[in-house]
Protein backbone atom coordinates (compact mmCIF):
# COMPACT_ATOMS: atom_id res chain seq x y z
CA UNK A 1 0.00 0.00 0.00
CA UNK A 2 1.29 3.04 -1.02
CA UNK A 3 1.77 5.78 1.55
CA UNK A 4 -0.86 8.76 1.64
CA UNK A 5 0.44 11.82 0.16
CA UNK A 6 -0.52 15.34 2.06
CA UNK A 7 -3.38 17.22 0.00
CA UNK A 8 -4.10 21.18 -0.86
CA UNK A 9 -7.46 22.82 -0.62
CA UNK A 10 -8.17 25.62 -2.70
CA UNK A 11 -10.56 28.83 -1.52
CA UNK A 12 -11.23 32.28 -2.34
CA UNK A 13 -7.74 32.16 -4.41
CA UNK A 14 -5.98 30.46 -1.09
CA UNK A 15 -4.30 27.21 -0.41
CA UNK A 16 -4.02 25.24 2.35
CA UNK A 17 -2.05 22.26 3.27
CA UNK A 18 -3.11 19.16 4.43
CA UNK A 19 -1.51 16.98 6.06
CA UNK A 20 -1.62 12.97 7.13
CA UNK A 21 -2.70 13.07 11.15
CA UNK A 22 -5.41 14.73 12.96
CA UNK A 23 -8.42 15.46 10.65
CA UNK A 24 -8.49 19.26 8.69
CA UNK A 25 -12.09 20.74 9.38
CA UNK A 26 -13.93 23.32 7.37
CA UNK A 27 -16.62 25.30 8.44
CA UNK A 28 -17.30 28.45 10.08
CA UNK A 29 -15.01 27.98 12.88
CA UNK A 30 -12.40 25.27 11.62
CA UNK A 31 -8.97 25.22 10.28
CA UNK A 32 -10.73 26.45 7.12
CA UNK A 33 -13.13 29.01 8.01
CA UNK A 34 -15.27 29.63 4.90
CA UNK A 35 -17.24 32.32 6.65
CA UNK A 36 -18.91 33.88 9.09
CA UNK A 37 -22.71 32.53 7.57
CA UNK A 38 -24.67 31.93 11.07
CA UNK A 39 -26.72 28.95 8.48
CA UNK A 40 -22.73 27.11 8.47
CA UNK A 41 -21.92 24.81 11.17
CA UNK A 42 -18.52 25.87 13.25
CA UNK A 43 -17.23 22.32 11.87
CA UNK A 44 -19.05 20.87 8.57
CA UNK A 45 -16.89 18.72 6.74
CA UNK A 46 -13.39 16.96 7.38
CA UNK A 47 -10.66 15.87 5.15
CA UNK A 48 -9.25 12.34 7.21
CA UNK A 49 -6.81 9.59 6.33
CA UNK A 50 -8.32 6.32 6.61
CA UNK A 51 -7.39 3.02 5.48
CA UNK A 52 -4.83 4.38 3.20
CA UNK A 53 -7.59 6.61 1.71
CA UNK A 54 -8.20 10.05 2.17
CA UNK A 55 -11.75 10.86 3.25
CA UNK A 56 -14.52 13.84 3.21
CA UNK A 57 -17.12 13.27 5.86
CA UNK A 58 -19.79 15.32 6.71
CA UNK A 59 -19.51 15.97 10.16
CA UNK A 60 -22.68 18.46 10.24
CA UNK A 61 -26.18 17.66 11.11
CA UNK A 62 -28.05 19.61 8.45
CA UNK A 63 -26.37 20.52 5.50
CA UNK A 64 -25.24 18.80 2.48
CA UNK A 65 -22.67 19.26 -0.09
CA UNK A 66 -22.17 18.42 -3.92
CA UNK A 67 -19.37 16.34 -5.00
CA UNK A 68 -17.68 16.16 -8.35
CA UNK A 69 -14.82 15.13 -10.37
CA UNK A 70 -12.76 17.94 -12.66
CA UNK A 71 -14.82 16.60 -15.63
CA UNK A 72 -18.24 17.15 -14.04
CA UNK A 73 -19.22 13.29 -15.03
CA UNK A 74 -18.84 11.68 -11.85
CA UNK A 75 -21.14 13.44 -8.93
CA UNK A 76 -22.41 12.92 -5.30
CA UNK A 77 -24.40 14.22 -2.80
CA UNK A 78 -22.97 13.70 0.51
CA UNK A 79 -25.37 14.10 3.63
CA UNK A 80 -24.98 14.49 6.81
CA UNK A 81 -23.16 11.66 8.51
CA UNK A 82 -22.14 10.00 5.57
CA UNK A 83 -18.44 10.12 3.89
CA UNK A 84 -16.54 9.68 0.66
CA UNK A 85 -12.99 8.63 -0.76
CA UNK A 86 -11.10 11.41 -2.16
CA UNK A 87 -9.95 9.04 -5.52
CA UNK A 88 -9.64 11.62 -8.09
CA UNK A 89 -6.52 14.24 -8.42
CA UNK A 90 -9.09 17.07 -8.23
CA UNK A 91 -12.49 17.17 -6.44
CA UNK A 92 -14.52 19.94 -6.25
CA UNK A 93 -17.20 20.55 -3.39
CA UNK A 94 -20.15 22.85 -3.55
CA UNK A 95 -22.62 23.27 -0.47
CA UNK A 96 -25.00 26.33 0.37
CA UNK A 97 -26.04 28.02 3.98
CA UNK A 98 -28.97 30.21 3.63
CA UNK A 99 -28.84 31.64 0.23
CA UNK A 100 -25.27 31.39 -0.09
CA UNK A 101 -23.24 28.82 -2.10
CA UNK A 102 -19.40 28.29 -1.29
CA UNK A 103 -17.34 25.65 -3.10
CA UNK A 104 -13.88 24.77 -2.58
CA UNK A 105 -11.24 22.11 -4.83
CA UNK A 106 -9.29 19.68 -2.91
CA UNK A 107 -6.19 18.63 -5.04
CA UNK A 108 -4.48 15.18 -4.69
CA UNK A 109 -1.05 14.43 -5.15
CA UNK A 110 -2.36 11.47 -7.41
CA UNK A 111 -5.57 9.94 -8.26
CA UNK A 112 -6.88 6.18 -8.20
CA UNK A 113 -9.52 6.39 -10.99
CA UNK A 114 -9.71 8.60 -14.34
CA UNK A 115 -13.00 10.25 -15.91
CA UNK A 116 -13.36 11.44 -19.24
CA UNK A 117 -16.39 12.96 -21.09
CA UNK A 118 -18.68 10.81 -23.05
CA UNK A 119 -21.77 12.68 -23.72
CA UNK A 120 -21.17 16.49 -25.75
CA UNK A 121 -24.00 19.30 -26.17
CA UNK A 122 -26.14 18.74 -29.17
CA UNK A 123 -28.22 21.90 -31.22
CA UNK A 124 -31.43 22.62 -29.19
CA UNK A 125 -30.61 21.69 -26.08
CA UNK A 126 -27.66 21.34 -23.58
CA UNK A 127 -27.01 16.95 -23.01
CA UNK A 128 -25.30 15.29 -20.12
CA UNK A 129 -26.50 12.13 -20.46
CA UNK A 130 -29.66 11.23 -19.60
CA UNK A 131 -30.59 14.84 -18.62
CA UNK A 132 -31.57 17.05 -21.48
CA UNK A 133 -32.90 20.53 -21.15
CA UNK A 134 -35.00 22.71 -23.02
CA UNK A 135 -34.08 26.37 -23.78
CA UNK A 136 -36.13 28.12 -21.73
CA UNK A 137 -35.18 25.38 -18.91
CA UNK A 138 -31.85 26.31 -19.26
CA UNK A 139 -32.42 29.76 -19.28
CA UNK A 140 -34.00 29.21 -15.46
CA UNK A 141 -30.83 27.30 -14.31
CA UNK A 142 -28.46 29.85 -15.82
CA UNK A 143 -30.31 32.74 -14.31
CA UNK A 144 -29.89 31.05 -10.68
CA UNK A 145 -26.42 30.38 -11.06
CA UNK A 146 -25.69 33.59 -12.63
CA UNK A 147 -23.40 34.65 -9.28
CA UNK A 148 -21.62 31.42 -9.12
CA UNK A 149 -20.74 30.89 -12.86
CA UNK A 150 -19.87 34.58 -12.56
CA UNK A 151 -17.05 34.01 -10.10
CA UNK A 152 -13.31 34.86 -11.44
CA UNK A 153 -12.26 32.30 -8.46
CA UNK A 154 -13.82 29.79 -6.86
CA UNK A 155 -15.33 31.15 -3.10
CA UNK A 156 -18.63 32.39 -2.17
CA UNK A 157 -21.75 33.64 -4.07
CA UNK A 158 -26.01 34.81 -3.29
CA UNK A 159 -27.93 32.50 -5.37
CA UNK A 160 -31.10 34.71 -6.02
CA UNK A 161 -34.25 34.73 -4.82
CA UNK A 162 -37.32 33.27 -7.38
CA UNK A 163 -38.54 36.58 -8.10
CA UNK A 164 -34.96 37.31 -8.63
CA UNK A 165 -34.17 35.08 -11.39
CA UNK A 166 -37.81 35.79 -12.76
CA UNK A 167 -36.99 39.97 -12.77
CA UNK A 168 -34.09 38.29 -14.53
CA UNK A 169 -35.69 36.83 -17.33
CA UNK A 170 -38.43 38.86 -17.52
CA UNK A 171 -40.95 36.31 -16.34
CA UNK A 172 -44.13 36.43 -14.64
CA UNK A 173 -43.68 34.32 -10.79
CA UNK A 174 -46.20 31.86 -12.48
CA UNK A 175 -44.37 31.24 -15.64
CA UNK A 176 -40.65 31.21 -13.21
CA UNK A 177 -42.46 28.60 -10.63
CA UNK A 178 -43.38 26.51 -13.55
CA UNK A 179 -40.29 25.78 -15.22
CA UNK A 180 -38.88 25.67 -11.81
CA UNK A 181 -41.16 22.80 -11.30
CA UNK A 182 -40.51 21.33 -14.58
CA UNK A 183 -36.95 21.34 -14.08
CA UNK A 184 -36.54 19.69 -10.53
CA UNK A 185 -39.32 17.00 -11.19
CA UNK A 186 -36.87 16.08 -14.52
CA UNK A 187 -33.88 15.68 -12.06
CA UNK A 188 -35.78 14.50 -9.64
CA UNK A 189 -36.80 11.45 -11.47
CA UNK A 190 -33.19 10.70 -13.01
CA UNK A 191 -32.07 10.34 -9.49
CA UNK A 192 -31.02 13.63 -8.37
CA UNK A 193 -31.37 13.72 -4.57
CA UNK A 194 -32.11 17.11 -2.96
CA UNK A 195 -34.85 18.42 -5.18
CA UNK A 196 -37.86 17.62 -3.29
CA UNK A 197 -38.79 17.04 -0.12
CA UNK A 198 -40.88 14.44 2.03
CA UNK A 199 -44.40 13.13 0.92
CA UNK A 200 -43.95 15.05 -2.54
CA UNK A 201 -43.28 18.52 -1.25
CA UNK A 202 -40.53 20.64 -3.28
CA UNK A 203 -37.73 21.07 -0.64
CA UNK A 204 -37.54 24.75 0.24
CA UNK A 205 -33.26 24.43 -0.70
CA UNK A 206 -34.10 23.43 -4.12
CA UNK A 207 -32.98 26.48 -5.78
CA UNK A 208 -29.66 26.25 -4.51
CA UNK A 209 -28.87 22.47 -4.32
CA UNK A 210 -30.04 22.86 -8.15
CA UNK A 211 -27.43 25.05 -8.55
CA UNK A 212 -25.02 23.16 -7.10
CA UNK A 213 -25.76 20.17 -9.52
CA UNK A 214 -26.00 21.98 -12.65
CA UNK A 215 -22.65 23.64 -12.10
CA UNK A 216 -21.23 20.97 -10.89
CA UNK A 217 -21.84 18.03 -13.43
CA UNK A 218 -21.16 20.76 -16.02
CA UNK A 219 -25.07 21.26 -17.15
CA UNK A 220 -24.13 24.68 -17.50
CA UNK A 221 -21.52 26.87 -17.77
CA UNK A 222 -19.82 30.60 -18.23
CA UNK A 223 -19.93 30.09 -21.52
CA UNK A 224 -23.79 30.28 -21.17
CA UNK A 225 -23.72 33.63 -19.57
CA UNK A 226 -24.51 35.50 -22.51
CA UNK A 227 -27.94 33.95 -23.29
CA UNK A 228 -29.08 36.18 -20.25
CA UNK A 229 -27.64 39.25 -22.06
CA UNK A 230 -29.74 37.96 -24.99
CA UNK A 231 -33.40 37.87 -22.90
CA UNK A 232 -32.81 41.67 -22.59
CA UNK A 233 -32.37 42.44 -25.70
Amino acid sequence: MHPVRPLRVEYCGESYAVEVGEPFTIGRESDLTIDDNPYLHRTFLTLSSEFGLWWLSNVGQILSATISDATGSVQAWLAPGAKIPIVFQTVHVMFSAGATTYDFTVHAEEDFYNTSLTAAPTDGGTTILPVTLTSSQRLLVVALAENVLAQPAGGRALVPSSAEAAARLGWSMTTFNRKLDNVCDKLDRIGVDGLRGGRGKLATNRRARLVEYAVATRLVSIDDLPLLDATAE
